[in-house]
């Protein structure tokens, strides 16, 4: 009767294991590497939360009106290592950022490369997702 309970108690340990590899995903499975973007834009919210963060920027479209993108990054440890915080592109900041448009056609991309004010640019990417140039960082 006790291998019961160390059975169920194994099991759990495993599906709590597993579960945080179902909400990483591949590069491909929600970005599409033929579908560059290139935006200026005023950074409106920075989000380094994990897996990955999230930068929000207004973006003026030709006809003048304002759209919210959002670009993932990478996690929040690797873009503090390469010198990126939220001071770096504080709410207001104009960047530039480089990436590709998400599969379902919203207004989210995979970020490449930020540029700040000062010219810097950071690559906002991670390694191993399968986005296209990363083996160049």
């Amino acid at each position: 009767m006790q291998t019961r309970p160390a059975i169920v108690l194994s099991a759990a340990s495993l599906v709590l294991a597993v579960v945080p590899a179902w909400a990483h995903h591949a590069f491909a499975a929600e970005f599409d590497a033929k579908k560059p973007v290139h935006f200026r834009g005023t950074v409106t919210k920075v989000e380094l939360i994990n897996p990955h963060a999230w930068i929000h920027i207004d973006v003026k479209n030709p006809d003048g009106a304002v759209v919210n993108w959002m670009f993932e990054a990478g996690s929040p440890n690797v873009l503090l290592r390469r010198g990126f915080t939220k001071a770096s592109v504080a709410p207001g900041t104009e960047v530039i950022v480089d990436g590709y448009q998400s599969k379902d056609g919203s207004n989210r991309a995979n970020g490449k490369d930020i540029t700040l004010p000062d010219g810097r640019k950071l690559f906002l990417g991670s390694t191993g997702t399968g986005a296209p140039d990363e083996e160049k960082k």
